[in-house]
């Protein structure tokens, strides 16, 4: 066992989560509340999924609920991090379009079988990789669009359509949302050992097999996250997602 769950875990993971506030709050980083819900979230949610994982595997018309329950809380948690207007559920898109053709081939391949033991956490990574690209993308873009608003204009002026114009702009800050991916990728096995690799030799996989569950688990988030990112990206240059008032964008 990696960790004892006792109350020794418990004062230290309350603890941690304390100091990372103080630390938050002391800096001015302005996300300490944040932090203190999301930790207490987290130990709520996980508490719960820890209980009913068990029920929900053995039986598929609740496995495909939990797995849409898990898609929906994705897409409403990165829609409202780029956006605070109705333009948030766009975030559906990107998410889906990164997620859905890897899990696909996974399936049709027989790489991964139609059970929720297996299901369950290979969705939940992907949908995690793909709700990260989405977020990093969509914010960088909108807010590169709204410092760069003149540039936007000059290429309009040159005759450039709106799309291109946003696109030119937008492009190189939404890419900024492969470099954690690309991170971890390249420095797997050097700088860090990623979950999937360390729980499956706790399990009691081979060296061997837990670095190729790894290998998988990198390159199928490296997928979908470019696809997430760049689905993103042109809804952004299209307008589709937008930071427009609610009010302002009715009026129109």
């Amino acid at each position: 066992m990696l960790l004892p769950v006792n109350a020794t875990l418990g004062v230290i993971l309350a603890v941690l989560l304390v100091a990372a506030v103080a630390v938050a709050a002391l800096a001015h980083l302005g996300h300490s509340r944040g932090i203190a819900v999301a930790g207490l979230r987290a130990a709520a949610q996980l508490t719960a999924v820890s209980y009913l994982i068990g029920w929900v595997v053995g039986a598929v018309p609740w496995l495909l609920c939990f797995l849409a329950l898990m898609y929906a809380v994705a897409v409403r948690t990165a829609g409202r991090r780029i956006t605070h207007n109705r333009t948030w559920w766009w975030a559906a898109v990107p998410i889906a379009a990164g997620v859905a053709p890897v899990v696909g081939l996974l399936l049709l391949t027989g790489l991964v079988p139609p059970r929720g033991i297996t299901l369950i956490p290979v969705v939940g990574i992907l949908i995690g990789g793909a709700l990260t690209a989405t977020v990093l993308g969509g914010r960088r873009a909108l807010d590169e669009l709204e410092s760069r608003r003149g540039e936007v204009e000059a290429g309009l002026a040159l005759g450039l359509l709106e799309r291109d114009a946003r696109m030119e702009i937008a492009r190189p800050a939404a890419s900024d949302a492969l470099l954690p991916g690309l991170d971890q990728t390249r420095t797997v096995g050097l700088v860090t050992l990623p979950g999937a690799f360390v729980g499956m030799l706790l399990g009691g996989a081979s060296p061997v097999q837990a670095g190729a569950v790894q290998l998988f688990v990198l390159v199928a988030l490296i997928a979908v996250q470019a696809a997430a990112c760049a689905v993103v990206l042109e809804l952004v240059a299209r307008g589709r997602i937008h930071r427009v008032p609610l009010a302002e964008a009715e009026g129109e």
